[in-house]
């Protein structure tokens, strides 16, 4: 598979990395309104640098389009290259998450690849990390009984990229459209559809240049979650997941110390107690790689990718709900489709 990669940034950097360790893919371009940082991307892997997206497609001709530029823009170049997919034979498109910055624009994107009868992959990675990918599948088999609670936390300080974009809001959409996408996205696949949202957070028009959100989801299931994002800990980064059940309690907690940061607490009659550990993958197999190479495999093969641009679009209207409930104090109902 030919690759055309847009964007030079860091995502870009870490996707343009992953393609270079899976055998089925070839970065063929990188192009960024940033001559500099396109040539200095795609000289680390042999792939030929550009600033203008129509021109690497016409000269390139690629099978997979992966787009990791600014949110704002995905729309744009997975539209362009929708209309030029029959053209020059595109196969898939992959885009960065969040899948866009507007429901309008998600449904332009799905008509788009629809209408070229081409696959759009959203890539939600935190899916193919072991130990989400674990939970996910321990909560479904049982482990703990039946769901009752959720909560997770994701985040550190402020991140900086490409003319600071994620300090406007407008275009990042904040902490909650940005970062704990990842969570809703996450949520949603392992405890179902999102009834209710209600969330507070700081207000969009503060100067301090941080951000900070907690939003409380019900689910449809009766579960309820409890999902935290920050952009104000100066600390590093931290992820943390925490699962109740009538039948037991799963935590993660990626800045522990132990090599095992997935256990599973169990309820039990007897005086002692203790949790479990559950084994991670003992592959240590870069979850970026890893979805990729999903999405490359299944176009091989012909056959649906796990995450679908109705995932894709559902995470983003679960995170403009808690931001439309955070500017208004009120609970947000999604709608009839979003949650049947």
């Amino acid at each position: 598979m030919r690759i055309a990669l847009v964007g030079a940034g860091g995502m870009a950097s870490m996707h343009a990395g992953c393609y270079s360790a899976i055998p089925n893919a070839t970065l063929c371009g990188v192009m960024d309104i940033r001559l500099e940082a396109a040539t200095a991307l795609s000289e680390r892997y042999g792939a030929t640098p550009y600033t203008d997206f129509d021109r690497m497609l016409s000269e390139i001709k690629p099978d997979v389009v992966d787009v990791c530029c600014p949110t704002p823009w995905h729309v744009d170049y997975v539209v362009a290259a929708a209309a030029r997919a029959s053209a020059l034979g595109i196969k898939g498109i992959s885009t960065e998450k969040p899948m866009a910055r507007t429901l309008q624009d998600c449904n332009r994107m799905i008509d788009a690849v629809n209408e070229a009868g081409i696959t759009l992959f959203v890539a939600h990675v935190v899916r193919f990390f072991p130990e989400f990918k674990l939970a996910n599948q321990q909560v479904k088999q049982g482990a703990i009984g039946q769901p009752a609670s959720v909560r997770t936390r994701r985040g550190g300080p402020m991140p900086h990229a490409w003319n600071d974009w994620y300090t406007d809001f407008s275009k990042s959409g904040g902490c909650v459209l940005d970062l704990i996408i990842h969570d809703f996205d996450w949520l949603r696949w392992t405890f179902g559809p999102v009834e209710r949202v209600f969330a507070c957070g700081l207000p969009h028009h503060n100067a301090m240049q941080k951000d900070y959100a907690l939003v409380t989801l019900r689910f449809v299931s009766g579960v309820i979650g409890h999902v935290e994002g920050t952009w104000s800990d100066p600390g590093g980064f931290k992820v943390t997941l925490e699962i109740a059940g009538d039948g037991g309690l799963l935590e993660y907690n990626a800045n522990q110390p132990t090599g095992t940061p997935l256990r599973i607490a169990m309820e039990t009659t007897e005086s002692s107690s203790g949790g479990v550990a559950v084994p991670e993958s003992p592959t240590g197999a870069n979850p970026y790689q890893l979805e990729l190479q999903h999405f490359i495999d299944c176009l091989e093969a012909g056959v649906t990718p796990s995450i679908t641009p109705y995932d894709g679009m559902e995470a983003v209207r679960i995170a403009l709900a808690a931001i439309e409930s955070i500017e208004t104090g009120k609970s947000i109902t999604l709608a009839e489709e979003a949650i049947s």
